[in-house]
């Protein structure tokens, strides 16, 4: 049976510096939604067809879709020994989504890990935060600059020089990395997180980690919380503890 892991945390609480860990004390799939949804539309598959018309649209993708792109993402090779999934679900009703599309195949989702971070702290992390718009990686003016980044005088970088290390290709801001926006951004993530964390831990499968121990610290509670599912995963996967954890799914 795969190892079927979710990643919760609100925008800026180290989803990125958490899923690498993940990776690799596990062995597991790093698949986050938006990288799925560009990948499906590159490959031109059904549901990427589907996705790539409703985005050129403005809309956003449905529930349903974006259930449609799991199932079929994880069947490929490189998810034999189970995913990590980042950016979903987000709300109470994709939770319960997920668990029926993995329920279709006798799985579960086996750990949710999430990262809890102060929005005071969030609002720091993300408001200088800069993104490579083809890949989805993130640069930050004050823990992750490129190099190329130089300040003007008023102390703020220079677009100009914001430049992916990588690529060589221009950075750019989200609109919806603003202080005013995030506030917003904060306001539905805790409105729509606290069900799923009810959720996952009425099943015995969440853990909460303290993201503001910065990097080394963050990424040192993240390998302990993953170093104790593997250890609880071998007593899980006694056939009757197996039974009795798929057994509190189907009462939720």
């Amino acid at each position: 049976m795969r190892d079927i892991i979710v990643l919760l945390g609100a925008p800026g609480a180290g989803k990125g510096t958490a899923a690498p860990i993940i990776v690799r004390k596990t062995g597991v799939k790093h698949l986050s939604t938006g990288d799925m949804l560009r990948e499906a539309v590159r490959a031109n598959t059904p549901v990427g067809k589907q996705a790539k018309g409703i985005m050129a649209a403005g809309e956003l993708v449905p529930d349903s879709l974006i259930t449609d792109l799991i199932k079929e993402r994880i069947q490929k090779p490189d998810c034999k020994r189970g995913i990590c999934l980042d950016g979903f679900p987000r709300t109470l009703k994709q939770a319960k989504m997920l668990t029926e599309i993995l329920q279709e195949d006798g799985e579960y989702v086996t750990f949710a890990l999430e990262l809890q971070v102060p929005d005071s702290v969030l609002e720091s992390r993300i408001c200088g935060r800069w993104m490579h718009k083809a890949s989805g990686r993130s640069y930050h003016v004050k823990n992750k600059p490129p190099n190329s980044m130089k300040l003007l005088a008023n102390g703020k970088p220079d677009p100009k020089t914001m430049i992916c290390d990588i690529t060589g290709e221009p950075l750019y801001q989200r609109k919806d990395d603003t202080a005013e926006a995030l506030k917003i951004r904060l306001a539905n993530y805790h409105k729509n997180n606290e069900p799923i964390r009810k959720y996952y831990k009425a099943a015995k499968v969440l853990r909460s980690v303290n993201g503001n121990l910065g990097f080394k610290g963050t990424g040192k509670a993240v390998g302990r919380a993953i170093d104790d599912h593997i250890t609880s995963t071998f007593i899980e996967r006694n056939p009757y503890n197996l039974v009795d954890t798929k057994r509190r799914f189907s009462k939720l």
